[in-house]
């Protein structure tokens, strides 16, 4: 990862992005968002997390978040692993869902081709921190 792309100080907010693999539109359901946002209150809860603004896209989620206690790539690290395999069994457990096969089969094929995964993968790796270290950039990226 280029040195760009890398968590400053923990404290400082950062503008972060999580994608889903093959960006894929899940978060058009409720059920789905709703673990989202469990997962970031819970680390808002017991891990230090500090939300300054965050949006759930149908494809990607963005947050504003900083912590004085615990590293962000920490945070990111929970809040991806947890979700993934919340959202996974949602799909799977979902006898509403109409895309079922569809997303499980793209989860797994990536899941496939990436040793870090057991059986899906949900979420890209990579997920771009920007230090917010001025006004300016908290505001342009608020916005």
């Amino acid at each position: 990862m280029s040195s760009k792309f890398k968590v400053g100080e923990d404290a400082i907010p950062h503008f972060v992005t999580f994608t889903v693999v093959g960006w894929i539109d899940i978060f058009t359901r409720e059920c789905y968002k709703q673990i989202i946002i469990d997962s970031l209150k819970y680390c808002q809860q017991n891990r230090g997390l500090i939300l300054q603004a965050w949006v759930i896209m149908t494809n990607h989620v963005h947050l504003i978040m900083s912590s004085n206690t615990t590293r962000i790539e920490y945070l990111v690290r929970d809040i991806k692993k947890f979700s993934s395999k919340q959202i996974i069994k949602a799909i799977e457990n979902n006898p509403e869902e109409s895309r079922k096969e569809w997303m499980l089969n793209l989860f797994g094929y990536a899941g496939k081709g990436n040793s870090h995964n057991k059986d899906f993968q949900f979420w890209r790796h990579d997920y771009h921190p920007i230090e917010l270290n001025t006004s300016e950039k908290f505001s342009q990226r608020l916005n």
